[in-house]
């Protein structure tokens, strides 16, 4: 997927640069407004896609590097169990709701 992010980064330049090839003295062509068009769609799709992608559960925590017997754990990101809760019991001679 990193072909996806250069290609992100690089298309505004390379939509720059067609539009002073092909319309060095008016305004841009019909096909270049088009082409710009499309390529802003398909930015925002990729856009949506890639995040929904690299995201990480709600339930899950960031466990960052550390180092054990002498050798460097990279971070990465676990899954969180949350602890079991008790309920709490009314005080002795309450009514139930």
């Amino acid at each position: 997927m990193r072909f996806a992010e250069i290609a992100l980064l690089g298309l505004p330049l390379l939509v720059f640069v067609a539009w002073r090839v092909m319309a060095p003295t008016g305004g841009p062509p019909r096909v270049l407004v088009i082409g710009v068009a499309g390529a802003v769609a398909a930015m925002a799709v990729l856009l949506l896609i890639l995040r929904y992608e690299d995201a990480s559960p709600p339930e899950a925590g960031y466990v960052p590097a550390r180092q054990e017997e002498g050798r460097i754990v990279p971070p990465h990101v676990e899954i969180i169990v949350p602890p079991h809760v008790e309920p709490i019991a009314p005080p002795p001679g309450a009514s139930p709701r």
